[in-house]
């Protein structure tokens, strides 16, 4: 039996149980989407609607239900399996990532394909590597904080946010540190295509596919050690990847990883600006060196406000049911990480932050096959940065009034553009590099 769709785009409002249906995807929406991700969790937890693209996808908003959709090999990855035509599935996707050739990597494959180079990167992303790579995240937090820790304020995304992960995924990645500054420039193009034109995107990731492809043939020709150089020589009875998928691989660890990172950063400072007893309960740790309540607080901050707003999306491979709600094949499913990690069905006092919280089981890097393989990384990222930015600053504070701060209106991030912050100058920094650079 046909379902029909409930819209509730800006430029939709319809009726559920009588109710009128919360708006999604405004501005106003983007500021505080929880109170109507609650509303939907009551009245409507798998919920169709029209998203700002034009394109209908049911949005399952409890925990239970996401935990299930999120396991579901009926709900697939690849694109191919939308109902819609060809320009409606360009608009499931990463801007530009189908006309540059980087569509094979983990986020858009099922298994065998799935498995068999979620197995192959493994080999090169291994916890060693993270761990190794612990003194370089540390290194990088306290020369980009060393470069504005006189000044008394800072834009803490353009300033530290932002370019911590992208120096650090360069750095991961083997991209050479000259090149590093334009890695930067297309990543900064990405993660503004929420209010500008997707053209724009397109163009800076065309950019990135070239550079990835001339890089990723000078380390076949003289390897490093470097995660590039890995993904090369990575294989499995005799199996490698291909260039095309080591280079979409290398696309989508900068993609995932360094949005994830600036948005980690940016809404735990604000949680903590908004909450000056939770962020005492913080910084007492990190003066004690409490090492296992820093970890804590990390992964309630990712409950709490997360940087991934919604999971990537999922296209049913035939009919289903989820929470109750059938599901026809070929129909996009968008599992909504906010809403669910804030489900009082789940978590106690949902909306509250609290660093000590011992039950989490959070979805915020997703959960089955498709749980995020960078996680580590980026956990090591955001309490390295955390950890400096208020053991080093430790009056920090908003230099604007909260009412005055935009978030970024994309799908599937939620992330602050600016934050603007003062703070007590630093007498002394340490010695900047060399070459007076954060990287």
């Amino acid at each position: 039996m046909p379902v029909a769709p409930v819209r509730t785009s800006a430029r939709y409002r319809r009726q559920v149980n009588d109710t009128p249906t919360p708006e999604l995807f405004s501005w106003e929406f983007a500021t505080d989407p929880y109170p109507a991700y609650g509303w939907l969790r009551e009245h409507a937890p798998v919920h169709r609607t029209e998203l700002p693209s034009g394109v209908e996808a049911w949005l399952v908003t409890r925990y239970a239900d996401a935990r299930q959709a999120l396991a579901d090999a009926r709900l697939s990855k690849n694109p191919e399996h939308h109902a819609g035509d060809a320009q409606g599935r360009a608009k499931t996707g990463i801007p530009g990532e189908r006309s540059a050739g980087l569509m094979t990597h983990l986020l858009n494959i099922d298994p065998p394909d799935h498995t068999r180079l979620r197995r192959l990167v493994s080999k090169a992303f291994t916890p060693r590597r993270t761990a190794l790579f612990a003194p370089r995240v540390q290194e990088l937090a306290d020369s980009l904080i060393d470069a504005f820790a006189e000044k008394g304020e800072a834009d803490l995304i353009h300033e530290f946010a932002f370019p911590l992960p992208i120096y650090a995924i360069c750095d991961l990645l083997g991209v050479p540190r000259e090149d590093q500054d334009d890695f930067r420039d297309w990543a900064g193009m990405m993660i503004r295509h929420g209010g500008g034109p997707r053209g724009g995107v397109a163009r800076s990731v065309k950019k990135i596919r070239a550079y990835l492809s001339e890089l990723i043939h000078k380390k076949r020709a003289d390897p490093g050690d470097d995660l590039i150089s890995d993904l090369i020589r990575a294989s499995d009875h005799g199996e490698h990847l291909t260039e095309n998928e080591a280079a979409a691989m290398a696309f989508v660890i900068l993609f995932a990883g360094f949005e994830t990172t600036i948005n980690l950063i940016g809404n735990s400072a604000h949680a903590f600006f908004r909450d000056p007893v939770q962020r005492t309960v913080f910084q007492d740790a990190v003066e004690r060196g409490d090492g296992s309540l820093i970890d804590s607080a990390v992964e309630e901050l990712l409950r709490f406000d997360g940087p991934v707003e919604i999971a990537t999306w999922r296209y049913a491979t035939e009919g289903l049911e989820i929470g109750g709600q059938p599901i026809r094949k070929g129909d996009p499913v968008l599992v909504v990480l906010a809403a669910a990690d804030r489900d009082p069905e789940r978590f106690r006092s949902p909306d509250t932050l609290d660093l000590t919280r011992r039950d989490n089981q959070h979805l915020g890097y997703g959960h089955g096959i498709h749980y995020c393989l960078g996680a580590p990384l980026a956990r090591l990222e955001g309490r390295t940065a955390l950890e400096t930015l208020f053991r080093r600053l430790p009056d920090l504070r908003l230099s604007v009034d909260p009412a005055d701060l935009r978030w970024r209106g994309g799908l599937i991030m939620r992330g602050l553009r600016t934050l603007p912050v003062e703070f007590t100058p630093e007498a002394s920094t340490r010695a900047l590099p060399s070459d007076d650079s954060p990287h």
